[in-house]
């Protein structure tokens, strides 16, 4: 896809691969969007569920072509989801990145369970699957035996920055994102990840903004980009988002939460200095979690896979949202739908989220998608609402990323959360814009934030019947 107009002087490229979908931006000094190209991921199967590096490394070699034919690009900025890290050795991945989806024996679990560090140390649950980045570390070594000493381990976004320009680098936003490997208040690594030789191994740490050096003459000639493109660190995707959102005064200041919407909802808490952080006063066995700002600094967080449940609970394809969506209909069917008890429980993703041992289903499912898609907008703002109360968020929320379009979302949960003020900006470019501003810190907002309207039907009672419900089957479960 491609935007009209824009300075192309000392433009950035923001590379950001997600779970879900990988993007590619091209912006101007100015914050101006130029062009930008997206490609669906799908995991691939190399003894273990991987991700897929080879595909996503040859589309990003085209995109870069398209895009060099600009002048003057100056910079790029790698961004990537959290719990992924790839292996290297010389020049040469050595493995690719797990899965975080890759399924865990019991045996397994119990093994690396009883090694890791404790919540309150790491600010990190024991999370399904591979969610936690030292399980697959864990299960890496299962499969490839011994690690040869001269292995290095970067974190996702950390990886395509060593790709563009051959060096290798960690940083703390990737590793502070439940990996069991560090801790947020002693800015260090955990016991865990010195024990078992991974600490050792994790490329030098650097920070987020940090020139890591030009691109390598390989890709400058594969890509057509200039020899002196520089490529910074970059940095984990919600924390991306979270810096971004910093940049309006109203979150800049004071207690206030960014919701970051995708295949996973997360909800991290920016607060004052005057505030401390604590992971004690967090409940693990309920996805709270510890994430770690650019700074460095602990940011209580919760969270849910939003994107992905609504994809199983009402059929939507969260990457194109708003297609066929008519919120005006929607809205005037809510009332009734309320009414007529229609609602979704939780958990259509176990294991994660404010209720990870609930099962999910449905009580009197409308036979319509449209009212489907409604009571989905309306599940997602009492599930963030319940991650959101587990923080304590106060103060102002903002609601960015792809549901941040979701009318019916939006507005019911700023209905559920009447004490704050909330606020929806730019549905689709929130995380590309945070790496901007580590090009520009100065970089003013692209648009002014927009409160969000509560709805005018009273969901009071529904919420309270539902929040009844998910607190007895999770307990119960």
């Amino acid at each position: 896809m491609r935007i009209a107009g824009g300075n192309v002087s000392g433009c950035t490229i923001v590379v950001d691969i997600g779970k879900t979908n990988a993007k590619v931006s091209l912006w101007d000094p100015a914050g101006a969007l130029i062009a930008r190209r997206t490609r669906a991921n799908a995991p691939q199967r190399i003894g273990y569920r991987a991700l897929d590096v080879i595909g996503i490394d040859a589309w990003l070699m085209e995109s870069l072509r398209e895009f060099a034919r600009e002048r003057g690009i100056a910079y790029i900025v790698p961004v990537g989801h959290g719990a992924a890290a790839a292996l290297l050795r010389g020049q040469q991945l050595y493995a690719a990145p797990m899965d975080y989806e890759e399924e865990v024996t019991e045996a397994d679990r119990a093994d690396y369970l009883s090694q890791r560090d404790s919540f309150a140390v790491t600010g990190s649950p024991a999370l399904p699957c591979g969610l936690n980045l030292g399980m697959q570390l864990h299960r890496l070594e299962q499969q490839l035996g011994p690690l040869p000493d001269d292995v290095v381990i970067v974190p996702w976004p950390q990886y395509w920055a060593w790709r563009l320009c051959g060096a290798a680098a960690s940083e703390v936003t990737s590793l502070g994102c439940h990996t069991d490997l560090w801790q947020p208040m002693r800015r260090n690594f955990s016991e865990l990840a010195v024990r078992r030789g991974w600490a050792a191994r994790m490329a030098p740490l650097r920070s987020a903004g940090e020139r890591l050096g030009t691109i390598s003459s390989a890709v400058a000639q594969q890509t057509g980009l200039p020899v002196d493109c520089a490529v910074l660190c970059g940095l984990h995707d919600s924390n991306a988002a979270l810096l971004a959102a910093r940049g309006h005064s109203e979150i800049a200041k004071g207690d206030a939460t960014v919701l970051s919407t995708g295949t996973w909802f997360v909800a991290m808490r920016s607060l004052t200095s005057a505030i401390a952080s604590d992971a004690g006063e967090l409940d693990e066995s309920r996805d709270c979690l510890v994430n770690v700002d650019v700074l460095g600094r602990p940011v209580p967080s919760a969270r849910f896979m939003g994107g992905r449940e609504a994809e199983l609970i009402g059929g939507i394809d969260s990457f194109a949202l708003t297609e066929n969506y008519r919120p005006d209909a929607l809205l005037a069917r809510l009332p009734q739908l309320i009414a007529s008890g229609a609602c979704a429980y939780p958990s259509f993703v176990e294991g994660v989220g404010p209720f990870p041992k609930a099962r999910g289903e449905w009580h009197d499912k409308p036979t319509d998608p449209g009212d489907q898609r409604a009571i989905t907008g309306v599940y997602l703002a009492l599930m963030a609402n319940a991650a959101l109360d587990l923080i304590g968020s106060r103060d102002c929320l903002l609601i960015e990323g792809r549901f941040a379009e979701a009318v019916i979302f939006t507005r019911a949960l700023a209905t559920l959360r009447p004490q704050q003020k909330v606020f929806v900006s730019n549905a689709h470019q929130d995380v590309a814009y945070g790496a901007l501003r580590l090009v520009h810190p100065q970089l003013q907002t692209p648009s002014q934030l927009t409160a969000v309207e509560p709805l005018s039907v009273d969901l009071r009672a529904y919420a309270e019947q539902w929040r009844a419900r998910a607190c007895t089957t999770h307990i119960g479960a």
